[in-house]
């Protein structure tokens, strides 16, 4: 299920919103390398959260091997900063598409709901939260973290919150074919949060590590739904009303 638009229009222009997909997409092209090789590497390596490494139970001299004769080795003390710097940086051009596409969609409405300082504070905030439930779910991992979707998890628990009504527009692949579907997004973004626990239950019993975040969407997504009432304007949130999809008015 791929959702390419929703009927919430914007009051705003989202500068925040562009910004943060700006600097995703700087990072990819200048400090990635836009995904070659050794630059992926060492990025990943130099500037991703390694959980292992923020809770020192990982022994001394420990590495995890990132290709082009790199490998990630223990640094104590570094991990602090490498929590805001991991929400910036991608592992593929999917993954960065993927992400920049769900939060064109669903951040600029959420930065409508608030003031723009509060929005960056909010997203860096249930970033955060995302990052340490995925250190608490693997705390000796010595897999390095990246990419910008538990911040962007906790944007759409801010949307489950607010906006719970409004038509979701979405591409399901049924064999060759795309169908598309419209939902009230309360029924997209949950069945979204129920893959992604049945994604961390079955990472948790798989002996492999690595793959999906998914304890991190699962915990920017909760941070999202905790924290918007704290940071909302109830005056911007009013204003988007007329575009809740109401079931017995839909057609």
């Amino acid at each position: 299920m791929f959702p390419y638009h929703d009927e919430n229009e914007t009051q705003r222009t989202p500068f925040v919103t562009m910004a943060l997909v700006a600097a995703s997409t700087l990072a990819w092209l200048l400090v990635q390398g836009a995904g070659s090789g050794f630059a992926l590497a060492e990025s990943v390596c130099n500037l991703g959260l390694i959980p292992g490494e923020l809770t020192m139970s990982l022994a001394p001299g420990t590495s995890f091997p990132m290709g082009e004769g790199i490998a990630c080795l223990t640094d104590p003390g570094s991990q602090m900063s490498h929590l805001v710097t991991s929400m910036f940086l991608h592992g593929s051009w999917m993954h960065l598409l993927g992400n920049m596409w769900f939060l064109w969609l669903f951040g600029n409405n959420i930065e409508d709901s608030m003031t723009r300082p509060r929005f960056v504070a909010f997203y860096l905030l249930c970033g955060l939260a995302a990052a340490l439930a995925q250190v608490a779910a693997e705390p000796a991992s010595a897999v390095p973290m990246v990419g910008a979707s538990g911040a962007i998890s906790g944007v759409m628990g801010a949307y489950l919150v607010l906006f719970p009504h409004v038509r979701v527009f979405t591409m399901v692949p049924l064999g060759f074919y795309l169908h598309q579907m419209t939902l009230p997004a309360w029924g997209m973004l949950l069945y979204w949060a129920f893959l992604q626990f049945a994604g961390g239950l079955t990472s948790l019993a798989s002996e492999r590590s690595g793959g999906v975040a998914f304890w991190a969407h699962l915990g920017g997504f909760a941070a999202g739904v905790v924290l918007v009432k704290v940071f909302e304007r109830r005056d911007r949130v009013v204003a988007h009303e007329s575009h809740h999809w109401h079931p017995r008015s839909a057609r």
